[in-house]
């Protein structure tokens, strides 16, 4: 499969400034506890488990959860800055997962590094969205998860799967944070099922990846009464300014607009 320009540079040009933008080193989030964790023991299916203390009393109607699927590469290189998205931008009644990006060749590996049910990668064994639902899962059988909020965070690469996921039937995600990526609606689910589902959008109008595409998000999201917030900021392309800031911002407006959790069976 053929990858646009605009993909090809999400990991060409925006990689480097996205793994810890302006931020100390591992030491700072030494007292965040996480968990790597292999479902099947598959190197294909493998996330962190970041904030969860088995010793500690989850909050009444269990912990929150945030699932976050890092830009560029995608890879666990990432870990560090997520665990100071867990420590900075969330609070002791949410748990964090990093989502490491399935490796299914090199070209894939820094082309389309989340690629998903209907913008496919020959020779996939599963997609993105099946991978996180099944992530999902496994978190809830370890810790007390509340199904009301269910977030994802998704930067950069891994955007379009964030809406993806939205807009899956069988999703259990009731929240979706996308950041300075593309919106390409003829590569995703139909957007019927955008109804309620709350969508908070961060861009830069000065990102080599056009503005217009969040304001073509909002405004397509929105006409299907999708729950839609677009906030744009300077810097362009990476995480700029007052990160966790808008971060929370963001959860916020999900915690606030959170879409009814899903009837759900059991995947097997």
């Amino acid at each position: 499969m053929t990858s646009s320009p605009i993909a090809a540079l999400l990991l060409l040009a925006a990689a480097p400034c996205l793994a810890a933008p302006d931020l100390p080193g591992a030491d700072d989030v030494a007292d965040v506890p996480a968990v790597d964790v292999r479902l099947d023991d598959d190197a294909n299916r493998r996330y962190a488990l970041i904030g969860h203390d088995p010793e500690r009393k989850p909050p009444k109607d269990g912990y929150r959860l945030l699932l976050i699927l890092p830009g560029g590469s995608g890879s666990i290189d990432f870990h560090a800055f997520c665990k100071r998205i867990a420590k900075h931008a969330l609070d002791d009644d949410w748990l964090a997962v990093q989502v490491v990006a399935p490796v299914w060749s090199s070209e894939q590996s820094e082309t389309h590094v989340w690629p998903t049910r209907e913008h496919e990668w020959k020779g996939m064994e599963f997609a993105t969205e099946d991978l996180v639902f099944a992530i999902v899962e496994d978190v809830e059988r370890r810790a007390r998860i509340d199904p009301r909020y269910v977030f994802t965070l998704t930067w950069s690469s891994s955007g379009p799967a964030g809406y993806a996921m939205s807009l899956a039937k069988d999703s259990p995600i009731t929240g979706t944070f996308v950041a300075m990526s593309v919106f390409k609606p003829d590569q995703l689910p139909s957007l019927s099922r955008a109804k309620k589902h709350p969508y908070f959008l961060l861009h830069s109008p000065d990102d080599f990846i056009p503005i217009r595409m969040a304001r073509e998000a909002e405004e397509a999201l929105g006409r299907k009464k999708g729950i839609v917030e677009l906030v744009e900021y300077e810097g362009g392309h990476g995480w700029q300014g007052d990160v966790y800031g808008h971060m929370k911002r963001g959860i916020a407006f999900l915690e606030k607009n959170a879409a009814k959790p899903p009837k759900r069976k059991p995947r097997k």
